[in-house]
Order: C-alpha cells, then sequence, then structure tokens
C-alpha cells in the first residue's frame, strides 16, 4: 500500500492527547497524556488510589467543591456531622433503656401491651409535628440559626425522656409521650432550618446536589455512631451510673458542637434582627457590615436568655411588630393613624404607630416584599430616633429619603440579599385613600 505525502507528514509529527478529570471547569486535573508518536503510549498522571479516594470523596461533597458552595459550608458540615455522631451513639442507650421499659425481654411483656404503648407514642409525636407547624411554621424561615439549636435541645429532651422512662414505670406512657412529643419538635424545625440552609449554601443553583451528598454525610455519620453505640451499649449494660455518665458526656458535646455548627454560619438574608444590626451601624458610620461581621455580632440563642439591658440597649427589633391589626388599637391609637396616613405616609404602602417605645407596622394590602423590608428599615430607624427626637416622623422619613437608597445599594455591593425580609407571615392588612382621609382631617 502506497503512503501519501500528507499521510507521511501526520507520522513524522507527535499527536498528544490529554485526559483531564473534574466536575467543575474550573476544578480539573490531567490524569493522562497519550502520545501516538514513534508509537502509541499512556502516561497516567494519578495513582489508582488517588483516582479511588476522588471518587469516593465526590460522593460526599457537592460538585464543583470548593467554589460551588460558600466558605461557611465546610467547617459547618464538619461540626454538624460531629454533633450528628454524638447524636446516633446516645440513641443506642435510650432506645435499649425505652425498650427495656417496654418489657422487651420479659416474660409478663404481652405484645398487644408492647405495640399499643408504641403506638401511643408515634401518635403523640405526629399531632405535636402538626400542632408545632401550625404555631411556629413561618417563623422557622426568619430565625434558622436559633431554631436550629431549639431542635438540638429538643432532640436531646426527647432522648432523656427516653433513659428516664425505666425509673418510672407507673408514669412509663406520660414519659415517653413527652419524649416523643419533643422529638417531634425537632423533626418540624430541624428539616425547614435544613432547606433554608442548603438554599444559603447554593452557588451554582446546586441545592438538589448539595442536599444529596448531606444525605450521604448523614448515612456514613449513623453508620460509625450505630457501631459504637452498640459497643457502647453493650460495655455499660447493667452499669447505670456508665450509663448516665456516658449519655450526659454525649450530650453536652453535642451542645456544644451545634453552637459551634451555627456560629460558623454568615448568612446573607435579611431578619429582623440581622437588619437592625446593618442599620444600626449604617446610621452611625455610614458603612455597612459584611456578613461574617453581623454573624459574630447575632444572637443566635433565644432571646429570653439574653440579659434584659442588653435588649433594650441592642436590639431594636424587639420595638417592632410588624403586620399589626387594625382593629387591636384603641380609638385614640386609630385617630393617629389616620392622621398619619394623611400628612406622612401619603405615598408609602405602610403605616407606622409608635406608643410607649413600641412601633406597630400596618401594610397596605397591596404592599409588595420591598415594601414589608423598607417598612421595617423605616420602623427601625424611627425606633433609633426615639429617644432623640420628638418629631420622629418627620425625621425618620427624611433619612430615609435621603439614606434608604444608597443603605440598599452598599447591602447589595457587601453581598446582602434585599430581595425581601425574613419575618413570620403577615396576616393582618389594610387599605387606606389619602384623599378620603384628608377631608375627614380638615
Amino acid at each position: 500500500m502506497e503512503v501519501t505525502g500528507e499521510e507521511k507528514e501526520l507520522s513524522s509529527e507527535m499527536m498528544i492527547l490529554e485526559e483531564w478529570s473534574g466536575s467543575s471547569p474550573t476544578k480539573l486535573s490531567k490524569t493522562a497524556t497519550i502520545t501516538a508518536s514513534p508509537s502509541l503510549s499512556i502516561h497516567r498522571s494519578d495513582s489508582r488510589f488517588h483516582q479511588v479516594s476522588r471518587r469516593i470523596l465526590a460522593a460526599f461533597v457537592p460538585e464543583g467543591f470548593p467554589s460551588s458552595v460558600t466558605p461557611d459550608y465546610l467547617p459547618f458540615q464538619l461540626w454538624d456531622s460531629l454533633q450528628g455522631l454524638s447524636t446516633y451513639i446516645r440513641t443506642m442507650l435510650s432506645t435499649q433503656a425505652l425498650l427495656s421499659a417496654i418489657g422487651v425481654g420479659e416474660k409478663s411483656a404481652t405484645v398487644i401491651g408492647a405495640t399499643f404503648q408504641w403506638f401511643l407514642r408515634d401518635l403523640t409525636g405526629m399531632l405535636g409535628g402538626v400542632l408545632f407547624t401550625c404555631y411556629q411554621g413561618s417563623n422557622l424561615d426568619s430565625n434558622a440559626k436559633m431554631w436550629r439549636l431549639v431542635a438540638d435541645f429538643m432532640n436531646d429532651l426527647g432522648m432523656l425522656m427516653d433513659l428516664l422512662s425505666p425509673l418510672f414505670p407507673s408514669a412509663f406512657v406520660f414519659v415517653v409521650c413527652l419524649g416523643s412529643l419533643s422529638r417531634s419538635f425537632t423533626g418540624v424545625a430541624s428539616g425547614a432550618t435544613r432547606a433554608a440552609l442548603t438554599q444559603h449554601f447554593a452557588l451554582q443553583n446546586n441545592a438538589a446536589d448539595i442536599s444529596a451528598k448531606e444525605g450521604s454525610q448523614e448515612t456514613l455519620a449513623t453508620m460509625i455512631g450505630m457501631a459504637f453505640g452498640m459497643l457502647l451499649a453493650r460495655i455499660t449494660m447493667g452499669h447505670s451510673l456508665a450509663i448516665w455518665l456516658s449519655f450526659l458526656s454525649l450530650t453536652m458535646f453535642h451542645m456544644y458542637a451545634n453552637y459551634k455548627a451555627v456560629r460558623c454560619l454568615s448568612l446573607t438574608s435579611l431578619n429582623s434582627e440581622r437588619s437592625s444590626i446593618l442599620l444600626q451601624h449604617f446610621m452611625e458610620t455610614g458603612q455597612v457590615l459584611s456578613p461574617r461581621q453581623v454573624s459574630v455580632m447575632e444572637h443566635v440563642l433565644p432571646l429570653w436568655i439574653t440579659p434584659w439591658c442588653s435588649k433594650m440597649s441592642k436590639l431594636l427589633h424587639i420595638r417592632i411588630h410588624l403586620g399589626v391589626r387594625i382593629s387591636s388599637l384603641d380609638r385614640l391609637e386609630m385617630m393617629d393613624l389616620l392622621h398619619s396616613a394623611g400628612s406622612h405616609y401619603r405615598k408609602a404602602k405602610y403605616l407606622l404607630l409608635e406608643k410607649k417605645g413600641v412601633i406597630s407596622v400596618i401594610m397596605h394590602k397591596h404592599s409588595t416584599a420591598a415594601d414589608v423590608l423598607q417598612s421595617f428599615m423605616h420602623a427601625l430607624v424611627m425606633a433609633n430616633l426615639m429617644d432623640k427626637n420628638r418629631s420622629m416622623h418627620l425625621k425618620s422619613q427624611s433619612w430615609m429619603d435621603k439614606h434608604y437608597e444608597v443603605f440598599i445599594q452598599k447591602l447589595q455591593s457587601s453581598g446582602w440579599k434585599t430581595e425581601r425580609l425574613l419575618s413570620p407571615s403577615i396576616i393582618w392588612r389594610a387599605n387606606w385613600i389619602s384623599g378620603s382621609l384628608d377631608e375627614k382631617i380638615d
């Protein structure tokens, strides 16, 4: 067979083909180099061990990690996995105690009796979950950090009830139902806050991938926790003091790990407390704090734990009631509201009313998410000026006209999400017509 000149030219050139691997175009690594001259040869850049370890890691971290998630993802997941590991170890101890209290292993115990008790325990938990959702469902998004801690505390309380159940045989049903009720709060609060945090971590619309990898991490922690839990349950069997020392030590570590986990978070959404911190700092300095700076300053524990003087001096948002019902006001307050609607808030989609240091916000029935955010910021400005000026309406409106747009722009440039304010659902709204109000006021 005769070789053409073009084929001779190609055969004399060295052809190189490279193989690259990676889940993101910015995170690629060369795995192999293939050369075609003088003969076909393959040079592998990665060892077999490195390839396998990278595939295993890909099952537990999102694609494109770390650029596909926020910087606080890794420290949060590490602490979250540690607290989960503690939970699964303690679950073995509490479950062992619960089964013993039900009568597993005793000849006198009946199947129907144990089944009924377990059913009653689960039913209580289901009802508790529904009631908790009705009462606090809309508030979980706005206080994700706090409810994350509360959820794990309630889980600890539920396991404590299971561990106590053998000590109170006469009140067994009440104790286990109380524990199931406590854990039902955990399921609702933990699931809701996890969804909010997943959206926060996702930088490349990869919330589903992050959620899937979270499941893999939790499965691994569960298996390790079950193994250690069974070992611990075996070692401490019949030794009450050892069981209680192990349980309480793991519980203390569990709460510490949870606290460290939520402290790692730098959320970029605006809730009532973060808005208060940002606005106060801006009014004092003209600068906007970063999400990381605010995360250090905000409270992650319930407000009732915070000293009262700290609340009143620093947390302006507790003075503000958003979405107030008009019919809940007295006649004098209604007259003040009508006057404000006709004089101070002609073009606004909200009304502000101050009484005894508390500012009530009444939202218009056509108000948008941007109007809700503006109304809350306006109320914060009024609360900040409350002790300095008597004409709060005029002073606060003047500040809003001059600085609000600049404030929002600086928030956006600092990485804050200003599309909406995370707050409980506003179910009461109002409508007012300025022209008619003017005639009545005149």
